[in-house]
């Protein structure tokens, strides 16, 4: 058995979804493919437009055969913090052996190289960090600062296109799953496939491989015909029936009224200790807070060169989930507890078995197991993502009476026959 790892958010699960699965198990020569998909919130700072189950859904019925929850308290943090997460997850696996994803340069080479350096950290490089640190940049600025003078400062690297590698976003992802497979030694194997189609910025569709953003404007606008031919038939039929039957479709301006309200009556102690903050930004979100009426137009506020628009909607999404950096530093510590399974198909049955027999990790398949687990760290960061899957629902615009409490509790993974 020959497993495919992959780290996604299928939001929603469209036709570049479908090519880089099915090429990346032709070219490592894997049978079996499993996926660690974020749950209710994801790494921009947004909900998800469907719900996880709904995502799962049209994964498995695509081709993956195994989705597994990547926990909220690292799908809705940076880069860096989510490409650990979902690396972690995957090889505490045991059973996964390639890990494949998408980069604007489709070659392993630089993105190697860059990793390494910033993994290692040489001594030039921190004298660099230091000093842009010092000079009040952020670190995420100072970090790619450093790393292209610590380059332009090897004459072996003259010719290294740096700048248009680190100023891409999924280059940038993939920098930072090799620095998590250096950082925990593990044996799975990298792969990257260069990305198809738009940028994820392009808010036009444009044939068959369409951005994920460029979809769900459409999806948001209710122009689901539009979108017919560029999702999989399966992916389609379920956003129709989420549509008719479910749920309203979810977006971050949905949330405005609770997430200001929560802005208005917050300390700034309470902001502090908020994931991605930094000392003086809570004054100007506190300021725009009380002269804006929306998240768009507060995040347009707020939002500068060194903060960006996705840092500042992940900063909301953890003020509103309650998610601060005492409790991450807590989960980081014993990370992972458990795994949790959205969805599988008779061949992602067969890997869970291989997970029991190979690795320690708790598997959670019906919600309410965690109890029979007694671990108290476990039952606190299981407690997050049922609050987290509570509030995602309440974004919905359908009547209050489609809203439905404790919906981990009544939902079963989907298993495809």
């Amino acid at each position: 058995m020959k497993v495919l790892g992959l780290i996604t958010e299928y939001n929603p699960f469209h036709y570049g979804h479908s090519y880089h699965l099915n090429f990346s198990k032709e070219k490592t020569q894997c049978d079996f493919s499993v996926a660690v998909m974020s749950s209710s919130f994801l790494q921009r700072g947004e909900p998800a437009i469907v719900d996880k189950w709904a995502r799962a859904k049209m994964a498995i019925d695509s081709g993956v055969d195994l989705i597994i929850e990547l926990p909220v308290f690292y799908s809705v943090q940076s880069a860096e913090i989510f490409a650990y997460g979902g690396v972690k997850l995957l090889d505490s696996l045991n059973i996964v052996d390639y890990i494949s994803f998408g980069s604007e340069l489709g070659d392993m080479k630089y993105l190697k190289m860059i990793s390494h350096i910033l993994s290692e950290e040489p001594e030039p490089f921190k004298k660099y960090l230091k000093k842009y640190l010092k000079d009040g940049y952020s670190y995420a600025q100072s970090r790619m600062k450093s790393l292209e003078d610590y380059m332009d400062a090897d004459k072996y690297h003259s010719d290294f296109p740096l700048e248009d590698i680190i100023r891409s976003p999924n280059n940038i992802l993939a920098i930072e799953y090799l620095k998590a497979l250096h950082r925990i030694k593990s044996n799975i194997k990298p792969f990257t496939i260069k990305r198809v189609g738009n940028d994820y910025r392009e808010e036009e569709l444009s044939g068959k491989f369409s951005s994920s953003g460029a979809l769900r404007r459409q999806i948001l606008k209710n122009d689901l015909v539009k979108i017919k031919n560029l999702v999989p038939p399966s992916a389609y039929e379920e956003l129709l029936k989420y549509d008719e039957n479910k749920y309203s479709f979810n977006s971050l301006e949905n949330y405005s009224e609770i997430i200001l309200y929560l802005l208005r009556t917050a300390s700034k102690d309470k902001l502090n200790n908020l994931m991605d903050m930094e000392n003086g930004l809570e004054n100007r979100i506190l300021k725009y807070s009380y002269k804006c009426n929306s998240l768009s137009s507060l995040v347009n506020c707020v939002s500068t060169k060194r903060y960006t628009k996705t840092r500042i909607q992940r900063i909301l999404i953890h003020l509103l989930l309650n998610m601060n950096k005492d409790e991450f530093s807590l989960f980081n510590k014993s990370y992972p507890k458990y795994i949790r399974i959205l969805g599988a198909n008779k061949k992602g049955l067969k890997i869970l078995k291989e997970i029991k027999n190979k690795s320690d990790v708790k598997i959670i398949n019906k919600f309410s197991n965690y109890k029979k687990i007694s671990d108290p760290l476990l039952e606190k960061m299981i407690l997050l993502e049922k609050k987290a899957t509570d509030i995602y629902y309440m974004g919905i615009q359908k009547p209050p009476e489609s809203y439905r409490g404790n919906m981990d509790y009544f939902t079963s993974p989907y298993i495809k026959d």
